[in-house]
Formats: C-alpha cells, sequence, structure tokens
C-alpha cells in the first residue's frame, strides 16, 4: 500500500473487503509483493524438494532391506555381485559392489598383493558412503536455509508494509481504521507466508537429517561386517 494512494482514497475500501489473499497482494507495495513471490517460490520449491525426498529415502530403505534379505539368504558373494553388477545400485547394493569390484580387481589382478587388499576395499567403501550420503543430502540445506531465513524474510515485508501504512496515515491525517487496517493486513500477511514457508522446511528438514543418519549408520555396519569377511578370506588365502 503505497502513501499517495491513501492520500487520492483509491484503496481505501477494496472491492472485496480487502480480506482476500489476492486482494491483500495487489494493494500491498510493490517491495512488500516482492517479498511474497519469493517466499511464495520458496515454498513451492521446498514442496518439491520435500515430494522428491520422501520418495528417495524412502526407495533406500526398501532397497537396503532387499538387499540384506538377498545377501543373508545364503547365496554366494559371486552370485550376488554378477546379479547386481549390471544394474544401477544405490546404498547398501552400490556399496557391495564397489567392494566387491575392488576385491576381485586386486585378486585377478596380482594374488601377491593380498596384505593391501583390505585396505583398498575399506577405502572403495568409505568413497562410496560418501557418495551415496551426498546424493541423498542434496537440497537439504535449501530446507535448511527457508526454515531458518523464511521468516525473518517475512517478518521485512511485515516491518515495510507497516512503515508504509504509518506512512499514509501522517500524509492523510486519518486515523480511520478503516483506513489503517488493509495496510496492516497487507503488511502481516509477508509474515504469514513466511511461516508458510518455513515450518514445513522446517519440519521435514529433521525428519529427513534423522533418516539419513539412520541410513548412514546402516552403511557404516555393513561396510564393517564386509570387512570382515574380506579379512577372513584374506587369511583363508594366506
Amino acid at each position: 500500500m503505497n502513501p499517495t494512494d491513501l492520500m487520492k482514497g483509491t484503496i481505501a475500501a477494496p472491492s472485496d473487503g480487502g480480506v482476500g489473499f489476492a486482494s491483500m497482494f495487489w494493494h500491498a507495495h510493490p517491495v512488500v509483493q516482492f517479498v511474497m513471490v519469493g517466499l511464495m517460490l520458496a515454498s513451492v520449491w521446498s514442496w518439491a524438494i520435500i515430494i522428491e525426498k520422501l520418495m528417495a529415502f524412502r526407495r533406500a530403505r526398501l532397497e537396503s532391506d532387499r538387499f540384506e534379505q538377498s545377501f543373508w539368504s545364503g547365496q554366494s558373494l559371486d552370485e550376488i555381485y554378477n546379479n547386481l553388477s549390471r544394474a544401477k545400485n544405490i546404498t547398501m547394493a552400490a556399496l557391495f559392489v564397489a567392494a566387491m569390484r575392488e576385491w576381485k580387481r586386486s585378486v585377478e589382478g596380482n594374488i601377491r598383493a593380498l596384505g593391501g587388499i583390505q585396505l583398498r576395499v575399506e577405502k572403495v567403501m568409505d568413497v562410496t558412503i560418501a557418495r551415496e550420503m551426498e546424493r541423498l543430502d542434496r537440497r537439504l540445506l535449501f530446507l535448511a536455509t527457508v526454515g531458518s531465513t523464511a521468516p525473518f524474510v517475512g517478518l521485512f515485508g511485515t516491518v515495510w508494509g507497516i512503515m508504509t501504512s504509518f506512512q499514509a496515515i501522517a500524509i492523510s491525517k486519518n486515523t480511520n481504521l478503516a483506513v489503517v487496517a488493509p495496510g496492516i493486513a497487507e503488511a502481516l500477511f509477508a509474515t504469514a507466508l513466511g511461516l508458510v514457508a518455513a515450518i514445513p522446511a522446517v519440519i521435514f528438514y529433521n525428519k529427513f537429517s534423522a533418516d539419513s543418519g539412520q541410513i548412514s549408520h546402516r552403511l557404516e555396519a555393513f561396510a564393517d561386517e564386509f570387512a570382515a569377511i574380506v579379512s577372513r578370506q584374506i587369511d583363508t588365502r594366506n
């Protein structure tokens, strides 16, 4: 709401009573409109990330469960590797394929180098875990940023809108509630949009962080178990 508009009496009484969201947006100050648009875009992008991550973490859990059932079913490691090596694997299956590939390269390339196989396999698993977690955690920083900054961005729009309303009061010399209320409502709408963007972002960021920690723990536990299997294989060959 611009002070000059109030002087002209053009927006004291919007056609819809000033209570509609669209009316509050179109009658707001350009700076407040810019804040509102930014917050709405941030909210839409946050929900897109949330939906994508819900599916990604669900798939990661299901794939890990499926692989563990296959791994502990009694099949030979070579058989499992042959079944998985031609597919696009994620999480635990990707960790197993990377470790087995390094094992086969080392054993088939130079059987006298058994002493360094375990170290190389462990390094490969560490790199794979880091890569898988980076893939799962991608774009979570945006949710954290929206969750921490959106309320303050909305507050900035509110402060700017209230300042504009007070300037309008000073120019028009009219403190009638019907004149002041629309501008205050438009200003507070910016804070509401900031909270709408921030609250889901914070909730799901915390959820995804917890899910990421659980998956990381599962991968590290499997890496330790596979390292023990490699160690036994090395001892058998020596």
